[in-house]
């Protein structure tokens, strides 16, 4: 594995371990859970667990359907970092899973070490997923109160995070008569 401090599974089983724990780490929902302490102070040992806990449940369970998945993991956020999936990646995490674990059962090592190679390298550029609160620009503004019928003059924000690398769109009207302020880069 390149850019990778691990090395280099031994055999099927830990392949598919290492792809799930890149599938977890690439997951911006599970990051930021971990980083603002919502799986409490041993949040990292959680996150690692986790990936236990996921590849474990393939084993176990026949023919995984993805909701199924998707409910696993969603139970799992729930219970262990207090935290609600609603940003749509469930799906898109659900459905890796489900892939690598077909690419694995029917033999495909060579497929499931390309998707661990790409998802290691989409790390390695991306990073990891921050959220983190921007000082206000002046103290004059109340950033809690926001007319609707004019755009904000200030780039003050809330702070999302982004799951993609690509920088966010500049400032636009949406067709609703609400402005979306997005984040600067710096």
């Amino acid at each position: 594995m390149t850019g990778s401090n691990m090395a280099a599974p031994s055999n099927a089983r830990e392949l598919f371990i290492e792809a799930v724990r890149a599938v977890v780490e690439n997951w911006p929902v599970l990051q930021i859970a971990v980083d603002n302490g919502f799986g409490g102070v041993y949040g990292q040992q959680k996150a690692d667990w986790l990936v236990d806990v996921i590849q474990q449940y393939f084993h176990d369970n026949a023919d995984l359907q993805q909701g199924e998945i998707e409910d696993f993991l969603a139970t799992m956020m729930d219970q262990e970092f207090d935290t609600v999936v609603d940003d749509a990646s469930l799906p898109q995490v659900a459905v890796s899973l489900c892939q690598l674990f077909a690419d694995y059962k029917r033999g495909a090592l060579d497929v499931v070490r390309q998707t661990l190679d790409k998802l290691t390298a989409k790390k390695n550029i991306c990073g990891r997923a921050k959220v983190t609160a921007e000082k206000e620009e002046s103290s004059d503004e109340e950033p809690e109160l926001m007319e609707c019928e004019a755009p904000p003059t200030s780039s003050v924000s809330s702070g999302a995070a982004s799951s993609s690398c690509p920088a966010p769109p500049p400032t636009q009207e949406e067709d609703d008569g609400w402005t979306t302020v997005a984040r600067k880069k710096k």
